[in-house]
């Protein structure tokens, strides 16, 4: 579905971007959001706290890296707009840096099939892409390499992508792999914990098509 760049979905993506703080999964101004529209995508500002936000505060920038607005776009916005490029079944890029997920990442770990719940991103696993420096096209490319086949992958020595159709279904990914990180962060401190088998994970990855569905009334 095409989105028209209006007042109002700028401001859902504000609301949305607070939504980052009130949910623990990051602190301040850091992480970034962003959705598709028709001529491109909005995101968040660099740099500025999402409480003081107004809607001509959110940038668009076309799929050319071209930004438009009275702010700067945040130092992500190149990964953002190559998601979109590769992914065009996803409107919305929620980057985070949240504890747990960001703790695992900086070992360069990513989430294994030590949990069933790991097939919530699309696979038998979570990625950890390898690092590179915030705002560069290395780091673009290693997320979108990380994030082929998933919606979800960490970051090295930084944070988390979770990817969706829209703000409830991201945030509602991205809660889960923080919660996935949690558990194995509290797993490991008992040692490596045993993972499920590629034929058990297929299974899930099977059932998971239709997971959570209700019947149409």
């Amino acid at each position: 579905m095409a989105h028209a760049d209006t007042t109002e979905l700028r401001e859902r993506l504000i609301e949305a971007a607070r939504r980052l703080n009130t949910t623990g999964l990051t602190r301040n101004n850091s992480g970034n959001l962003s959705h598709r529209v028709t001529t491109g995508f909005l995101v968040t500002p660099s740099g500025m706290p999402y409480d003081t936000l107004v809607a001509a505060d959110v940038v668009h920038v076309d799929l050319a890296g071209k930004a438009s607005g009275r702010r700067l776009p945040s130092s992500e916005w190149r990964f953002h707009r190559d998601v979109f490029v590769a992914r065009p079944e996803v409107d919305v890029v929620l980057h985070a840096h949240a504890p747990f997920a960001t703790s695992i990442a900086c070992h360069g770990r990513g989430i294994p099939a030590f949990h069933y719940m790991v097939a919530v991103a699309g696979g038998a696993d979570i990625r950890c892409a390898p690092y590179a420096t915030f705002g560069t096209e290395e780091l673009s490319a290693h997320a979108v390499a990380a994030l082929a086949g998933r919606r979800a992958c960490l970051l090295a020595n930084h944070g988390m992508i979770a990817l969706g159709a829209d703000f409830a279904s991201a945030f509602k990914l991205a809660i889960e792999v923080e919660t996935l990180a949690e558990m194995y962060w509290r797993a490991l401190q008992l040692g490596e914990p045993p993972l499920l088998d590629a034929a058990e994970m297929a299974r899930v990855l099977d059932k998971f098509v239709t997971y959570g569905r209700q019947p149409e009334e």
